[in-house]
């Protein structure tokens, strides 16, 4: 029976793949950022680093106000989102969601490029109490942008985990919860009506840990299988090599079975935990960066799924930062690609996946004094990094190329950034018990040229030789850096976080 309800709906979905390939010719990557960081980095160096990676799309948790105008006229596509403790006030009033679009988006735009509102986060799992005003909710937000005749321009959707999935596996079986029917076939509808999609979280490393060992790491982290170890969809004869597709084209099939054949999805959360407890031995720096290396490639090869092959599966990593403030286990803190400094705690595998976080982030990151800094704290630093730091600070001499202008803060500042380079940019290295910290705008001036600068040539003082970009020394792969420090430097906790920003 399943299997002639297959071939009957096998021509909605020749419908649905070409409604899919109008809606998104090419598929994206993005971030998501969170900010459970005890030291977030500035909005400014938040865009520093997108802008560095070549990130062209994210998604933050909030609306925070300093990051979306720091965003303006970057391009940067942004994905807003209503926290889910505001969202059964946003539900129950017109009034109040009109005032939280006015807020948070019409203030912003078009300077700012928000083509995206997410409205709660996991709703049906996490916040069960508010699912009743849910479908209300993204109404009221939809309606507030189609009087400001921003409809078209942003849409509206929700993220869901995908446990709300039942029996994913065949992906041909697949059925939303059917105790969450009075929600989803609603959403579902106003997905359809307004051009929408479906927002959907995909953990492959959840699958895994919970599966009792019938789920292959490989099968996990998109390891090229042998035939014989493809799962089969017994229904359709689908081959699937990967847990990520197997979980896409479940929520295809979930939706089909509701009679919405023309939604497509965007993955809003997917990623690997480089660290973990005990408990988790598969959260490790490899299998982070083998997960989101494949899953990148992946999705800007347009690869598709078994179902649809070719059809974009945008997907938004988590995250940009490692966390340490979450709570939890030791990996909840640790599914960043970059720690608090801008690091990245891992070298991705990205050779012939586009530009897209393959830029070398650390060749262009310099040490600096930091603002505000007591003055005796940063005399003590320099002298520190002149005389046990082994720095090399005769260019600070009178008369020498960096001498002028003759300040603590500058030439702490040369002297700081000599240590960091000299020491590989390694993490820890460009702190100073506080004084100090990194940035992407080199601080060379006049014929003071800082190590790790670029050079008229093309190559990096110091450093290792690169041709820059039009905007940035950087190029190549992503390189981490492990290493001590002297008696000035602190460790920096490193780890991989993936927030909500999709690449393009």
């Amino acid at each position: 029976m399943l299997r002639r309800q297959y071939i009957l709906l096998s021509k909605e979905f020749e419908s649905l793949t070409c409604t899919l390939h109008c809606i998104f010719v090419d598929a994206f990557i993005g971030v998501n950022i969170g900010t459970d960081l005890s030291d977030m980095p500035s909005p400014t160096q938040v865009v520093a680093l997108l802008k560095a990676q070549s990130i062209r799309h994210i998604r933050l948790y909030d609306a925070d106000r300093a990051l979306l105008l720091a965003l303006a006229n970057t391009g940067i596509q942004v994905t807003v989102s209503v926290p889910n403790e505001q969202l059964l006030g946003i539900g129950q009033s017109n009034a109040t969601a009109a005032n939280w679009v006015a807020r948070n988006v019409i203030a912003h735009v078009p300077a700012t490029n928000i083509t995206a509102i997410a409205v709660g986060s996991e709703v049906l799992t996490a916040l069960p109490n508010a699912a009743p005003v849910l479908v209300s909710a993204l109404k009221f937000i939809h309606s507030a942008l189609v009087a400001s005749n921003l409809d078209s321009q942003i849409k509206v959707s929700t993220p869901h985990s995908s446990s709300i999935i039942l029996d994913s596996f065949p992906p041909s079986q697949a059925f939303f919860n059917r105790s969450w029917d009075p929600v989803m076939v609603p959403l579902l509808k106003f997905l359809q009506s307004t051009g929408s999609y479906l927002m959907l979280n995909v953990y492959p490393y959840y699958d895994y840990m919970q599966s009792n060992g019938v789920i292959p790491l490989d099968y996990a982290l998109f390891r090229p299988l042998p035939p014989n170890k493809e799962a089969v969809d017994a229904n359709t004869l689908l081959h699937y090599t990967n847990v990520f597709d197997a979980v896409v084209d479940a929520a295809y099939f979930a939706m089909s079975y509701a009679n919405v054949t023309n939604v497509p999805i965007v993955v809003t959360e997917s990623g690997w935990p480089s660290k973990g407890d005990t408990s988790e031995p598969d959260a490790t720096l490899e299998n982070a960066n083998t997960y989101n290396s494949n899953l990148i490639r992946h999705v800007l090869n347009n690869t598709g799924t078994p179902k649809h092959p070719g059809i974009a599966v945008s997907t938004y990593i988590y995250e940009l930062y490692n966390e340490d403030l979450r709570p939890s286990s030791v990996s909840e803190k640790n599914w960043g690609l970059f720690d608090a400094n801008g690091l990245p705690v891992y070298i991705l595998h990205l050779t012939g996946a586009g530009t897209v976080l393959a830029n070398d982030t650390t060749n262009q990151t310099f040490c600096v004094a930091k603002s505000g800094s007591d003055s005796k704290m940063l005399q003590a630093a320099l002298d520190w990094a002149c005389g046990p730091g082994k720095v090399d600070c005769s260019p600070l001499l009178q008369g020498q190329s960096c001498y002028d202008p003759n300040t603590v803060v500058a030439h702490a500042t040369y002297a700081f950034n000599a240590y960091f380079q000299h020491m590989a940019k390694s993490s820890g290295t460009c702190d100073f018990k506080g004084v100090a910290t990194i940035t992407t705008t080199d601080p060379s001036h006049g014929s003071c040229r800082f190590p790790g600068s670029a050079g008229k040539n093309g190559t990096l003082i110091n450093g290792t030789s690169l041709a820059p970009s039009s905007n940035s020394t950087s190029s190549g792969c992503l390189s981490l850096y492990f290493g001590g420090g002297g008696s000035f430097t602190n460790s920096v906790i490193m780890g991989v976080l993936l927030f909500s920003v999709v690449l393009l």
